[in-house]
């Protein structure tokens, strides 16, 4: 399990595996690479510096397979948050955990 968080440094979530999963404990997407899929196989973003998600805006289009998610688990206690990093050109900030 590898903790995530969002590229302003909110606590995100985890990856397991392939599934990224909120704090919560919702399986929200798939990882291909470094990119993670929604369930409907729309981009939602990638993996950057190790730990952080952001989203690059000229890959909105992209699309894999849709998928099941996996039934809802525990929550865990969510880490602190980070300061975050100033945003690159072209990119926006991942999804906040409490939008899925």
């Amino acid at each position: 399990m590898e903790w995530l968080w969002t590229w302003k440094g909110k606590c995100f979530g985890y990856r397991d595996g392939q599934d990224l999963w909120t704090y919560d404990g919702k399986h929200v997407g798939k990882f291909y690479d470094n990119e993670v899929y929604g369930r409907d196989g729309s981009y939602l973003g990638e993996v950057m510096n190790e730990k952080f998600l952001i989203r690059n805006k000229a890959k909105s289009n992209y699309r894999k397979s849709s998928f099941a998610p996996w039934a809802r688990r525990g929550a865990y206690a969510k880490y602190a948050n980070y300061a975050g990093y100033a945003m690159y050109a072209g990119h926006e900030d991942f999804f906040d955990p409490s939008s899925f």
